[in-house]
Parts: C-alpha cells; sequence; structure tokens
C-alpha cells in the first residue's frame, strides 16, 4: 500500500489556538530560510471566531508575492485568512517527481496559521493557477475530507494518487489559452469530476492562460457562498 505521504496526504487536523493572533497585513511565517509561506491577515479579524482559509498557489516560477494579487484584495474584503507557500524549487514537487518537500512545507505552514487562528473547518479552500492549480487540484483531492473548495485556474494536470471527501470545485480556463489549450486539460477535467460525482462549476472564459478579475470574484463568491441544507 502506498505511503499517504506520497499521496499527498496532510497531517494537518484543526485544532484550538494557542499562541497570539497575527495583526493585519502581511506576515512571513519564519518557517523556512529560502521561500517562506506568507500569511495575508484582514482587518477587523475576531481571531476566536471561525475564519475561512484560502490556501492559494502559485504557478511554475513563480512565488508568493506574485500570486497573492489573485485574492489579497478579496481577502481584506471578505474577512477571510489568505496563505501563500511557496515551493522549494522553482515549482511544486508533484509537478517535477511526486509530493515530497513541499507537502511537508504545506502541513507546516497549515499547522502554523491554527496554532493563532480559528479556522473554520467549513471553508479550508486551496487555489492556484496553471502548476499552482494543477497542485490544488491533485492535492486538494487527496485531502477532500479537510479541503472543502478548490478555485482551479489554468490548471495542466490533474493526478491525483488518492481521493478523499468531496470537494466543491471551480474551475476556469481561457479558450485562447496557448500554453494550456482548454480542449485538454478544464474540459476533460470538467467532464470527469462531474462523472465521478463531484459538484463543479466551471467557468469558461475569453482570453489567454491568465487569471481574470471578474472570473475570480465570481470564484470567491462560490467558495464563501452558504452551504446548502445538509451539507458543510
Amino acid at each position: 500500500m502506498i505511503d499517504p505521504h506520497l499521496a499527498g496526504r496532510l497531517d494537518f487536523a484543526h485544532r484550538l489556538p494557542t499562541a497570539p493572533p497575527l495583526p493585519p497585513g502581511r506576515h512571513a511565517l519564519g518557517l523556512f530560510e529560502t521561500r517562506d509561506a506568507v500569511l495575508v491577515v484582514p482587518p477587523g479579524l475576531e481571531p476566536r471566531r471561525p475564519t475561512p482559509l484560502a490556501v492559494l498557489f502559485h504557478g511554475g516560477g513563480g512565488s508568493a508575492e506574485r500570486i497573492l494579487p489573485m485574492l489579497e484584495s478579496h481577502a481584506g474584503e471578505r474577512g477571510f485568512l489568505l496563505l501563500a507557500p511557496q515551493s522549494l524549487f522553482p515549482t511544486w514537487d508533484l509537478v517535477i517527481a511526486g509530493h515530497g518537500p513541499d507537502r511537508e512545507r504545506l502541513d507546516a505552514a497549515l499547522a502554523h496559521v491554527a496554532s493563532r487562528f480559528l479556522l473554520d473547518p467549513t471553508r479550508l479552500i486551496f487555489a492556484g493557477h496553471s502548476d499552482g492549480g494543477s497542485y490544488a487540484l491533485s492535492t486538494g483531492l487527496a485531502n477532500g475530507d479537510r479541503v472543502t473548495h478548490l478555485v482551479i485556474s489554468s490548471a495542466g494536470f490533474m493526478a491525483p494518487l488518492m481521493q478523499a471527501g468531496a470537494p466543491r470545485i471551480f474551475l476556469s480556463h481561457g479558450t485562447r489559452d496557448a500554453q494550456i489549450p482548454i480542449a485538454r486539460s478544464a474540459q476533460v477535467h470538467a467532464a470527469r469530476l462531474t462523472q465521478a460525482g463531484y459538484d463543479v462549476r466551471f467557468a469558461e472564459y475569453d482570453g489567454p492562460h491568465a487569471w481574470q478579475p471578474e472570473v475570480v470574484a465570481e470564484a470567491v463568491t462560490f467558495m464563501l457562498e452558504p452551504a446548502a441544507d445538509g451539507e458543510a
């Protein structure tokens, strides 16, 4: 049987905070000497009330600083925590060879945030663009008993080595994406996920390989909207 960690399973579990909360703003977590994880704390947050957490994964060759604009203004306006991990290498380990140091670093970052803020177990979101979208989708499906929503932009592949739970999924992709053509990526992913029984919302837009502000705004509403009766 495959080691669950090699299949992308996280050790993260919700817990009561034991450390003081961080003030509003951007914070490097101080966990790693290079390519540290960054947490955005919105203004007016009540740290002892359950708060949604969105984990945002950058694209290949990217960084927390480059990807944060995708969701940072929404975090401030809608009052959710925003965590941006960074891959140890130019892109995520899953893209290169399989789950390894990036899974370990993600677990450490999640545990650190949970030690300072009470997280809402019904709103743990994995989001990402390009390689980050592929990583969020694959890792999110492997941890869908904890990750409740996936917001996936222009992902090239979907490679979960195991599946758990049933996260709700928002897929978006540009119809003029020359880098990752939609016909062999998002359209295939949407069909397969729907067939497998996942709740999928698929947004095609007239655009290239780049996230679109209006589509991201729609995705934020999707990930924060009240759950239907009987759902998490």
